[in-house]
């Protein structure tokens, strides 16, 4: 899918127009219809905001590298032969799925004051879904995220080297068979990487986003005052983070800005909103790249890229070690949330901790809480960081994202059969 788009900036108001065709007729198309729309919606509204002083020169390409032409006979021999293997290993599952799915984001940027970005940003994902039957008689799944950051041939080339994580998944789903279900009420959890990540996100991300400030989120009134515990760092990251390339490298946002890293919350202190432009001037903050858009035909919206809670310095086994009677939350299949930072997501993997142990695993539930109220309770941060690989965000138009973190102990809500 390809296309060319403009946006037009008059007095404060934007205009926006696109294009299927990718030619020099539709690039001035475009550019006069944008111009065409700021001056319409600056008649209705004038807004007469100042963004900030005109932009050095940047020249961008990535260290792009050619789009691989996706080999279908290839990728449906690797996927036959791992479903062979499944199906012969494991017998006892009664429903096995495999789905591959390959992006590639490739975006030529070009601004009045002389910004030209070429990016190539390319992501391939398997994921692998395991079905089995319970004793009593239910169906029980489980599945797995394979993949990340670049093509088909960079992740997967033989299928053996798959077979420690497909293992793992078994092992996984079959313990959930035979698991029990949670005790609903207030407990005392850790929340592994995966659900540190989308409480990273969805809970806490969109209210710092700075459209969603500005229509009322709870982050507004709190910029500057205690939002968690001093244990909480959050950070967007731009490109790179602890010395490895995160899961979606931004290097420059759709606006031409440079990305750097957005220090959203520091030793629990809320210090800043994640911006486009536009807002950042509103807010006298500078514009740390969080302008993206997916396809050709829309519009960059204030963004999160890579979105995570620091790591720490405790060790994953002695905050499990630490927990009398609680529960330990793995994996998440769901979530939503909204502008308060009121969270519920699905958990569909998890364990019971009893006197400092891992016991049985326990079937579908969910957590849930506001996220600034669950922040202040955090007693201990995993000096790990993992990045979920598969990450997407639906905030108005599908875009890939990074989320991830360290586990984290805390109190919340868990919901009961």
């Amino acid at each position: 899918m390809r296309g060319v788009s403009a946006r037009v900036r008059k007095n404060g108001s934007y205009g926006f127009a696109s294009d299927s065709e990718y030619s020099e007729a539709s690039v001035k198309r475009v550019l006069e219809l944008a111009s065409t729309n700021a001056g319409f919606l600056n008649e209705r509204k004038p807004l007469e905001r100042v963004l900030s002083d005109r932009r050095s020169a940047v020249r961008n390409d990535d260290g792009l590298q050619a789009s691989e032409q996706a080999d279908t006979q290839a990728i449906m021999s690797f996927m036959t032969e791992l479903d062979e293997h499944i199906k012969e290993k494991y017998p006892k599952l009664q429903t096995r799925q495999l789905v591959y799915s390959g992006l590639t984001m490739e975006k030529l940027l070009l601004t009045s004051d002389d910004v030209w970005s070429h990016t190539l940003t390319p992501r391939a994902i398997l994921v692998a879904n395991f079905f089995i039957e319970s004793k009593d008689g239910s169906m029980i799944d489980l599945y797995d995220v394979l993949g990340g950051y670049g093509y088909f041939s960079d992740h997967f080339t033989r299928v053996d080297l798959l077979h420690e994580k497909i293992d793992e998944l078994y092992e996984n789903v079959s313990k959930k068979a035979e698991g029990v279900y949670a005790k609903g009420g207030r407990h005392t959890v850790i929340l592994d990487a995966d659900l540190a990540g989308i409480l990273a996100h969805e809970a806490i991300g969109h209210t710092v986003e700075a459209d969603l400030v500005l229509g009322g989120s709870v982050a507004g009134p709190n910029l500057g005052k205690k939002v968690a515990s001093e244990l909480i760092t959050l950070v967007d990251y731009a490109n790179e983070a602890f010395g490895e390339r995160c899961p979606v490298p931004i290097t420059v946002d759709d606006e031409g800005t440079v990305a750097k890293d957005a220090v959203l919350i520091e030793d629990g202190i809320l210090v800043n909103f994640m911006h486009n432009r536009e807002t950042a001037a509103q807010f006298e903050h500078e514009p740390l790249g969080n302008a993206r858009a997916y396809e050709y035909t829309d519009e960059p919206l204030v963004r999160m890229r890579n979105t995570c809670i620091v790591p720490g310095k405790d060790k994953l086994e002695d905050m499990i070690a630490s927990v009398e009677d609680g529960y330990y939350m793995v994996g998440t299949n769901n979530g939503q949330a909204d502008t308060t930072s009121e969270f519920m997501f699905g958990v569909n993997q998890g364990y019971e901790i009893k006197n400092g142990k891992i016991g049985k695993a326990i079937r579908d539930t969910t957590v849930s809480g506001v996220a600034f109220d669950v922040l202040k309770t955090v007693s201990m941060v995993s000096d790990d960081l993992i990045w979920t690989c598969g990450g997407m965000c639906g905030k108005k138009q599908m875009i890939p994202v990074g989320m991830g973190g360290p586990a984290i102990k805390c109190e919340l809500n868990v919901g009961g059969r």
